[in-house]
């Protein structure tokens, strides 16, 4: 793709944005830079190319698209966002920070996306290809961007990249060797404007896949039902639930493996150190995708044995008067606190909150009714999420999650869990999910 003359608008001056801008100036583009935000609140990244001489800074408007041949939107960045909806209006190339990076790789591309496990899932894959002997680079969505990534010297066997919905929105021939979907359930309607429209966008991560690559699905998930049938890659099921003739299924506390008719290769339960049965089918899917690349079992059971999970994912915060409390800040979405819920057997106080995503929380009823001896609700959503848990949930409302966290700490019992999974992003009070998730410790320490 020849970039050089081209008049390109990146929106949005986050980390992607800024790593965009270099990635074009450096092929000789002409970049314009946009933001709500003015320059001089662009952080430190944005300050090593800020004097570079194929940058300038636009206005935040429509009227910066004159004469642009590109526009590059930064994840989170809508449809609905003035400039990007007129350059849509006026048939203007847009493409995402992951459509220009492919273009560019040298390097085979795994791509993880789906609602949830995301993160976990990408990082213990990277790390099951490390111990088979490749050299990994991990990053997209988490970690570096992959565009940053496509600007450098790309001196690895591969590349294993967690990939959003909302980079997938503005993609054309972006083509993963190897493509993981490992649900889909209510999330980003805001953004997106329905489910029926996350979904579909969520598959695209196959949409341009031959019968050379691979992809990874969840047999379980009812949202991905009968979306497979357009897929041209060879196609791996994993399940937790009902025995497959290739793939991955689960019997006699093992998670059994047949690729391609192979004899059936066994991994046993008991590696898994993660809580929650999702973990079970995220390890399936790294599982899958490392056995597609050629990783050994016996690395990947090696892997997986020593493999702890990572911070703000169900994650051990403290314990206090007999009373656990643990972190799931990255819950940003009701399918995310019923897998948290599905961990505990013992009484749970939920602080459940933030902003809403435009979230349905009826669904959280059952759950909530059969986990949870008590609902604490805080931030934004508070007053909306109240009439939808139901009458059967004793619940209350706190403004912070400060005030929510010392007052799990009041009414929790000697044995009771006090779990944080928000179920809506952190933006009322925090800069994202890990601040949110790091504060909550900060004042389970406290007590």
């Amino acid at each position: 793709m020849d970039l050089k003359g081209k008049k390109s608008i990146v929106i949005g001056m986050g980390k992607t944005g800024i790593a965009a801008a270099a990635f074009l100036g450096a092929r000789g583009a002409s970049v314009v830079a946009v933001d709500e935000k003015p320059a001089a609140e662009w952080g430190e990244a944005y300050s090593r190319i800020a004097a570079s001489p194929w940058l300038s800074v636009g206005r935040y408007d429509a009227s910066v698209l004159a004469g642009a041949d590109l526009i590059v939107p930064s994840p989170g960045i809508p449809p609905r966002n003035a400039i990007l909806a007129a350059a849509q209006a006026a048939g203007l190339p847009i493409l995402s920070e992951i459509e220009l990076a492919y273009r560019h790789l040298r390097v085979p591309l795994i791509a993880v996306t789906g609602t949830n496990g995301k993160t976990t899932t990408t990082t213990l894959l990277g790390e099951m290809l490390r111990a088979a002997g490749k050299k990994v680079f991990v990053g997209g969505n988490i970690g570096n961007p992959l565009i940053e990534y496509a600007n450098s010297a790309q001196a690895d066997d591969v590349v294993v990249a967690e990939i959003s919905s909302f980079q997938l929105q503005w993609i054309e021939s972006f083509r993963p060797h190897v493509a993981l979907l490992l649900n889909i359930t209510c999330d980003h309607i805001d953004y997106h404007g329905s489910f029926d429209a996350y979904r579909r966008i969520k598959a695209r991560v196959f949409e341009n896949q031959q019968s050379a690559d691979w992809a990874i699905v969840n047999a379980d998930d009812e949202a991905q039902k009968g979306l497979d049938a357009a897929y041209a890659a060879r196609i791996i099921r994993f399940s937790t639930r009902r025995k497959q003739t290739e793939g991955l299924w689960l019997e006699d506390d093992a998670i059994f493996c047949r690729m391609q008719n192979g004899a059936p290769e066994r991994y046993p339960l008991d590696m898994i150190r993660l809580p929650g049965r999702h973990n079970v089918e995220n390890v399936m899917a790294a599982l899958a995708a490392a056995r597609s690349c050629g990783a050994d079992p016996e690395s990947i059971a090696r892997t997986v044995s020593g493999f702890r999970g990572l911070p703000h994912r169900i994650e051990f915060a403290g314990e206090k008067n007999a009373v656990r409390f643990y972190d799931d800040s990255k819950g940003t979405n009701v399918d995310a606190v019923v897998r948290a819920l599905e961990t505990f057997d013992r009484p749970v106080i939920l602080l459940l909150g933030g902003r809403d995503k435009d979230s349905d929380f009826t669904v959280l009823a059952g759950s909530l009714e059969k986990k949870v001896k008590q609902v604490i609700l805080f931030g934004e959503a508070r007053d909306r999420i109240a009439p939808q848990i139901g009458p059967g949930v004793l619940h209350v409302k706190e403004p912070t999650l400060e005030g929510a966290t010392r007052r799990a700490f009041l009414d929790a019992r000697p044995g009771d869990i006090v779990l944080l999974s928000p179920g809506c992003a952190s933006f009322d009070e925090f800069a994202n999910y890990k601040e949110r998730g790091n504060f909550f410790k900060d004042v389970v320490r406290s007590f």
